[in-house]
């Protein structure tokens, strides 16, 4: 597996993050509806492709996650549902803490893994919100690296 920076962020490569959010998300963000997520979808291809730092992890050619990372805050980290637990989202972490300097992270409250995983790596919360940055009712926690 390596961990590499997205150069090219072609269609195809928008095409096929987009598919592993999908499924990363109708796994793990329970709270969502099918409707909903059809919904956010639509927003994806925007936000890999705008997102100032893409990262992958890959084998062989075949994505096992993203990230993406803006001023030193994660943006976004999703994994194929398969490949949850066995320390993808650790190492994309640590790829986006050494290059990055990612310090802060947003999360969905209702995604207590997400919230375990960030707490785990020693991220604390600041901040909560009733809503996502949409308006919807999905609470959001902003949490920062713990110094």
């Amino acid at each position: 597996m390596e961990i590499v920076d997205v150069i090219d962020r072609n269609s195809d490569v928008i095409k096929e993050l987009t598919a592993l959010w999908r499924r990363s998300v109708s796994k793990t963000h329970t709270f969502l509806t099918g409707k909903d997520i059809a919904e956010i979808e639509n927003y994806v291809p925007q936000a890999l492709k705008g997102v100032a730092h893409l990262v992958v992890a890959q084998n062989n050619g075949d994505y096992l996650g993203f990230m993406g990372v803006e001023q030193h805050r994660l943006e976004m980290l999703f994994l194929d549902p398969q490949y949850i637990g066995q320390g993808i989202g650790r190492k994309l972490m640590e790829y986006g803490a050494q290059k990055y300097q990612i310090s802060e992270v947003t999360v969905n409250e209702q995604n207590p893994q997400a919230v375990g995983f960030y707490e785990h790596l020693g991220f604390k919360t600041y901040k909560r919100t009733a809503t996502d940055e949409q308006g919807r009712p999905f609470p959001l926690l902003y949490m920062r690296l713990a110094k």
